[in-house]
């Protein structure tokens, strides 16, 4: 999900809403705007649970701790090792 869902969402929206108010046609049994109207209720669902899904999956930003081991040889040869832990 996620963006592309957003995506998909809204442009279910926007295919609905033409069914909707674009579309006269009416059929014997089978209305075009009642359809427009169903895929403009999925698609803003669904625009609601990419957007939460989006908003959860990206966390905040600087919240990660990242730690790092090296090693160090100095001139003399000598070694000595490193950890850092940066917020």
């Amino acid at each position: 999900m996620g963006l592309a869902g957003m995506v998909l969402s809204a442009i279910s929206v926007a295919a609905g809403a033409i069914m909707y108010w674009a579309i006269t046609y009416r059929g014997h049994g089978f209305r075009v705007s009642t359809v427009g109207v169903i895929i403009m209720v999925v698609g803003a669902a669904g625009f609601v649970v990419s957007t939460i899904v989006f908003g959860v999956s990206r966390g905040s930003v600087g919240s990660s701790r990242h730690s790092l081991d090296r090693q160090v040889v100095g001139s003399e040869g000598r070694t000595s090792t490193v950890h850092e832990q940066r917020k």
